[in-house]
């Protein structure tokens, strides 16, 4: 449909305005949310993933499409819920205990919702039962937590225990600069992602 392939468009070039415009113009026209949703905004975020992973564009691109995502999404949401479409998959996030640093995190956050997840930031410094707590209290299937220096690495430790000894099903992803697959084996975590790309694929796996 002309309308959903623009939406795409406009969302991959960063123009919020327009994806509002035509995300308005699309319910308007009694497209279902969900085809709105799959087919305009998450098409457009699913491309800007695949180019972020291979390198043909950065950051700031990232976080322009972005914010033409939520121009679309925040039109969408009341009306996915009326309607009880679920999503993807609901994953808590955050950056654990001790750790001031979410630029990564945030951009998981980001390629998550993209791909049709319903996430839960926690932001940063989260304390480990935090991370338990929201995720046993919201449903979610899963924990993502995110570390950028080696002396809070331990407490995404501490999050993996305490999912353990609750004999909870939630799954738990960890990522981060100085983390890495052999560290996710140690702790007993369930995957380990090496940037905001592959935690999608990862996550979409898992789920």
């Amino acid at each position: 449909m002309q309308i959903l392939n623009q939406i795409s468009e406009f969302l991959q070039q960063g123009d919020d305005e327009k994806v509002f415009d035509l995300t308005k113009q699309a319910i308007a026209e009694n497209i279902s949310p969900k085809e709105i949703l799959d087919n305009g905004l998450i098409a457009g975020m699913n491309i800007i993933g695949e180019q972020f992973r291979k390198h043909e564009i950065f950051l700031p691109d990232v976080l322009m499409a972005a914010k033409a995502m939520y121009a679309g999404l925040d039109q969408l949401k009341p009306l996915l819920i009326s309607e009880g479409i679920p999503t993807m998959g609901k994953i808590v996030i955050g950056t654990v205990q001790g750790d001031l640093h979410d630029i990564g995190k945030n951009l998981v956050g980001i390629m998550l919702k993209g791909a049709g997840f319903d996430v839960i930031d926690l932001g940063r410094d989260v304390p480990p039962e935090k991370f338990i707590e929201t995720a046993k209290k919201e449903n979610a299937n899963l924990i993502g937590l995110s570390a950028l220096l080696t002396t809070t690495m331990i407490n995404m430790k501490k999050v993996v225990n305490l999912v353990r000894a609750d004999g909870s099903d939630i799954k738990v992803i960890i990522g981060g600069a100085p983390v890495s697959k052999k560290y996710a084996n140690e702790i007993g975590a369930d995957a380990y992602a090496y940037d905001a790309g592959k935690a999608v694929e990862m996550v979409k796996e898992m789920i």
